[in-house]
This record gives structure tokens, sequence and C-alpha cells, in this order.
């Protein structure tokens, strides 16, 4: 089914470049994607169908936009190699890595999780959830490492995704994150309704209309003698894109290293070793450490811990944080 956008112009976007305004105001279709719909004449501006990417735009112009249906290309397999922490023949729970994408996508085709499960898995992968998200039940961000469970069959997939929709009681999810600070309280519960941000289309938030609730419960397990930062452990009881990264950095207490949410590295206290192996950390510094459920078939309670990278407890070494 195709899909239709439509942006009004704002007066912050009064004389900026065509393509630069649509590529914020819709940050889901890439600059090259919104330049492929308009030269195949898919955009209307004001009612008139537009044809230049560098065309100026003016405050109150209104934006049209449909976006075919992606053909969808099936993704292959590939022997890519997976740190499983338990299988059966319904279901495992892989250790991700930092960097690796869970499903194929615009400009991560190959390299995914799901290429990687496809090889390891076989014909057996569930294919609910669309020809590119098999066997996927939830998902991590690409550079945050940790427990992941996948289904194998169709009964498990349909188990395990409402289990992780409707059943919070019985889903353990817990994450270490360094941030930045010291909470206060030092432990406790951040809620707030997680959408888009107004500011910055590219960025969530928690906004005051809109969005979706998420609950984050936290504790803080440690402390820098300076208060410079803290090892925290965050649990989900909802599970929104970017929820620790962006309920912590409401509170005032961002991830370190955080890309799209620290806006300051207060590293000066720092010695010059530690300082390089913070200045080298390019991600934040999350990994989802335990992952527990119920088994969908058997009932059982399935408890699984992914070991912390070694870049993150070099991380955490550096800024004397230990577990």
């Amino acid at each position: 089914m195709s899909e239709n956008l439509t942006y009004t112009a704002t007066d912050q976007d009064e004389g900026a470049r065509l393509d630069k305004v649509l590529a914020t105001a819709w940050p889901n279709q890439s600059r090259s994607r919104i330049k492929a719909l308009i030269e195949d004449g898919q955009l209307c501006v004001n009612g008139t169908p537009a044809a230049k990417m560098s065309a100026k735009v003016k405050a109150g112009d209104v934006f049209d936009l449909s976006v075919p249906e992606p053909e969808m290309a099936e993704p292959t397999p590939e022997d890519i190699k997976l740190d499983v922490l338990f299988e059966d023949e319904d279901l495992l729970v892989i250790n991700k890595p930092a960097g690796m994408v869970v499903h194929p996508a615009a400009g991560n085709e190959s390299g995914t999780l799901v290429n990687a499960l496809l090889a390891h898995c076989g014909d057996s992968l569930s294919g609910i959830g669309g020809v590119k998200r098999p066997g996927i039940v939830h998902r991590l961000d690409k550079d945050t490492s940790g427990a992941m469970v996948v289904a194998k069959n169709d009964a498990a997939h349909r188990a395990l995704s409402n289990l992780f929709a409707e059943d919070k009681e019985n889903i353990e999810r817990a994450y270490l994150a360094v941030v930045w600070g010291v909470p206060r309280p030092r432990s406790g519960d951040i809620e707030g309704n997680i959408g888009r941000s107004p500011r910055n289309r590219k960025k969530m938030a928690v906004v005051k209309k809109g969005g979706k609730y998420a609950l984050t419960h936290y504790k803080t397990l440690q402390t820098r003698d300076d208060s410079l930062a803290s090892l925290v452990e965050c649990r989900l009881a909802t599970g929104r894109t970017h929820q620790i990264r962006v309920h912590m950095n409401h509170i005032g207490h961002a991830l370190v290293c955080d890309p799209v949410y620290s806006r300051n590295r207060p590293a000066g206290k720092l010695n010059l070793e530690a300082q390089q192996i913070l200045n080298a950390f390019n991600k934040q510094a999350l990994h989802a450490r335990t992952l527990g459920f119920l088994h969908p078939r058997t009932g059982a309670y399935i408890s699984t811990e992914a070991p912390i990278p070694g870049d993150l407890l070099a991380l955490m070494k550096a800024l004397e944080l230990y577990l």
C-alpha cells in the first residue's frame, strides 16, 4: 500500500532548499529517495507537481508526497556467526553485537541479523511480520548490544509477540547504561510519552501531546567519586523507540557517547588514557544484559544474560565504574 505524506512549511523553513526541508520533515525518507520520487512526479507543492530539488521554500507551502510501496526484496542467507545464548526448536536468544542492524533496510540490505538467522535456522524461520523481518519479535538499535529473542516458527512468533505486547509482568528486560552525572534520586521511575521531537524530527523525545506511553524503572549501581558518571540499570516496562536513551536524557543524564542525545562530553576530569578510550567509543553506552520470559510452548521461564562486550567494559573501567 502506498503512503501519502503531507507537510506545511514553517517560518523556519523560509528560503531553505526543498530537499533539505523535506528530508528533515520526513526523516524516514532519505534525500536520495525524495529526489527520485520528485523526478518521478510524486511530489506536489501547493497542488502543482514539483521538479527542482534546489527550489527555495516559502513559509506556508504545502507539500504532498506519494510514496509507492517498495518492492520487497527477499533477504538472502549469509554465513554470519551468531552468539547464541539459548536455543530450542521454537526460538533462540542471541547476543547481538553493537553495529549489527536487525533487519534489512535501505542502505543495509546485507550483513543484518536477519541474513544471519536465515542461514542459521534455514526454512523453519517464521515469516510473520513481513519478508524482511522473519522471526523478529522485538529489536535493538544498531549500536546497542545484548540479548534478543527470535521465533523459529509461526506459533512461537505469535505467542512471543503477544507476550511482549500485552504481558509485561512475565518479561524481564534489564539494560546496563553508562550515563553522565548521578541521577537524583538514585532509583525511581521515568514516565513520559515518547514521540517525534517537535524540534528535530530525526530524534525522539518526551512529548506533552501525542506519542506513546513509556515507563522505565532505573537503579543507580555505581557512581564515580567525583560524580562525573554513573552505571545505571534500566528495566523496561514498555518498549518504545530509543526509550532508555530518551528517558535518561529527559532527566538530565544522557548516555555516555550517545551520538544523538548526548550534547556534551564533560570529560575534563579524566586522565589522557581514559579520554582516549572515551573518544574511541563512538556509540551509546547501552547493553541489553538480561532477558527473561515465559516459553511460549512449555510455559517454563527462560532467563538469559548477555556478557558485557569488551569495549563497554573498557569504557566502564576508564570511568572507574565496576559491577
